[in-house]
């Protein structure tokens, strides 16, 4: 278990908690939610021991070990991939390095066999014997094959310095597992590895995402971070956020009697209690959402935006048609004779190893930059929009958001660009703020903004959930699976690649696969081959 009392933490003025009261148990998985800024990596550092706080304390029982996801990608440089998985396990490691040095010495004292006993009755009881095998086997779940396990940190990609230092935090059976934003820059079999590894894992588990299945897969309870305090509740983020939403509506309902109240959170238990993310823990969890009363709905102060996408006029027969194109970036060629067409029900999950390939195609579709070789034919009904990765270059203009959102369309009547921009939370004299100042998360709802007042057909979308917080990509997802039109986007969250397309191209060393299917499908397809 590990437990707070009173801790807070402030600072430059600004408390982000106080005085939180928590207990973490063993078994349970906590899904550690919160608007930006809130102070979740912060408190995961905190119960980490890696920052002190303001007042209050961390009690754990000194006989657990702690791991955590690191942050540094640069720490582990000149230690191979394996070592740096093995010093996840601190104690472990220091034997296994002290027990090759031993062994490395051309002549041994009588000393040093005594230690080099001790040494091997201490190695084994830490599962020595095994160490190396289960490292190998982590870091192959995660993506990093055989004969990287051997090279030098330094040598490796950052996505792969990433799932190593991953494999290092899930190494050797912790008692307590902190994780900060682990499925950043995973694939999808890796993710699902990781669920597969979280849900036999009987330990406890406090884990920041932004992926909305995988907190739903993985957690057995929500700790919300808010108000400037930590409850926990019961239950996955999709029985959270929706009970958040009933008790909020219950709230605003003054008139409605207690009795209705409680009948309309039985009926709303009903649907959810069978829905336990983590099989082992299904009966306890049921009983404990069972015994909930309206009081105990969580009330959340953090706002949603509203994002619908609505084409201004229906495509033609012809939507695209993409021949032979390829395209090479500084030498290295990401585009390989790449061919489809797009019809007026495609809704496209663009997947592939290579993000600067997907990218890449991207810009090439939405006419940003053109394609060495090969052609691409929009139909003379389309209309496009497009969300780019990167949209700096976007708000390098002296300009207020207002007229910022203006400049992108032939209406006067400044209240449309209000209301637009109101919706996506800019409100009162939000609307005067310099663009260039806002914030990775306000320019990113900047830019749905400009895409919602473009009425395009067709859209193109490169990771629109990056830099948002849970509650905008919950709206993202709803606006995206009601646009009746074609949509192609890329994303690591699966939940918004399930839920709005219908078509699969993964983008391939060998070429393209195309599939018409869900995503889901898609994905259980491929871990069925491998």
């Amino acid at each position: 278990m590990i437990s707070t009392e009173e801790l807070t933490l402030s600072f430059g003025g600004t408390t982000l908690f106080q005085n939180v009261n928590v207990k973490f148990l063993k078994g349970n998985c906590y899904g550690l939610i919160g608007a930006n800024g809130a102070g979740k990596s912060t408190f995961l550092k905190i119960l980490s021991g890696d920052l002190p706080p303001s007042s209050g304390t961390v009690t754990i029982d000194k006989k657990l070990r702690i791991a955590v996801l690191k942050q540094n990608h640069f720490a582990y440089d000149e230690f191979s991939v394996l070592d740096t998985v093995l010093m996840g396990h601190e104690s472990l490691y220091r034997v296994h390095v002290e027990r090759n040095e031993l062994y490395s010495k051309a002549e041994m004292t009588d000393a040093d066999g005594i230690r080099s006993g001790e040494l091997e009755i201490m190695y084994g009881e830490m599962g020595g014997y095994e160490a190396e095998a289960e490292a190998a086997s982590r870091l192959k779940d995660l993506g990093i094959e055989e004969e990287l396990h051997q090279q030098k940190m330094k040598s490796l990609d950052a996505g792969q310095k990433i799932r190593v230092l991953l494999a290092q935090a899930l190494f050797g059976n912790p008692d307590i597992l902190l994780l900060d934003e682990p499925t950043n820059q995973l694939d999808y079999m890796s993710v699902l590895n990781l669920e597969r590894f979280l849900l036999d894992f009987e330990n406890t588990v406090i884990v920041v995402s932004h992926d909305r299945h995988f907190l739903n897969k993985v957690c057995t309870h929500v700790a919300n971070l808010d108000y400037k305090t930590l409850k926990v509740h019961v239950g996955n983020y999709d029985f959270w956020e929706q009970s958040s939403k009933l008790a909020l509506k219950q709230k605003s309902d003054h008139d409605k009697k207690n009795s209705d109240k409680i009948k309309e959170l039985k009926e709303f238990i009903a649907r959810f209690s069978a829905n336990a993310s983590k099989s082992k823990q299904a009966t306890s969890r049921k009983k404990l959402i069972d015994q909930l009363m309206p009081e105990d709905m969580p009330l959340s102060s953090r706002k949603s935006p509203f994002m619908g996408f609505k084409p201004g006029r229906e495509c033609g027969r012809e939507v695209l048609n993409v021949e032979n194109v390829s395209h090479s970036i500084h030498g290295q060629q990401v585009l390989n004779n790449i061919s489809f067409r797009l019809q007026k029900d495609d809704k496209v999950a663009l997947l592939g190893k290579n993000t600067l390939a997907k990218t890449t195609l991207l810009q090439i579709l939405a006419g940003e930059i053109q394609p060495d070789s090969g052609t691409v034919s929009w139909g003379p009904t389309v209309t496009k929009a497009y969300f780019p990765k990167d949209n700096s270059h976007f708000f390098e203009k002296d300009s207020t958001l207002l007229d910022w959102l203006s400049y992108y369309s032939t209406e006067t009547d400044m209240q449309i660009f209000r209301g637009l921009l109101g919706r996506m939370l800019f409100s009162g004299e939000d609307v005067y703020k310099k663009v260039k100042v806002l914030s990775g998360g306000e320019k990113a709802r900047a830019m749905f903004s400009k895409v919602m007042l473009s009425d395009a057909n067709v859209m193109l979308f490169d990771e629109p959930t990056d830099h948002l917080d849970l509650e905008s990509i919950s709206a993202l997802n709803e606006g995206l699976a009601k646009y009746s039109s074609v949509l192609m986007l890329t994303s690591h969250d699966f939940e918004l690649l399930n839920t709005t397309t219908n078509r699969v191209i993964e983008i391939t060393s060998q070429g393209i696969i195309d599939e018409k299917t869900s995503f889901e499908e898609y994905i259980n397809a491929q871990a069925a081959k491998n």
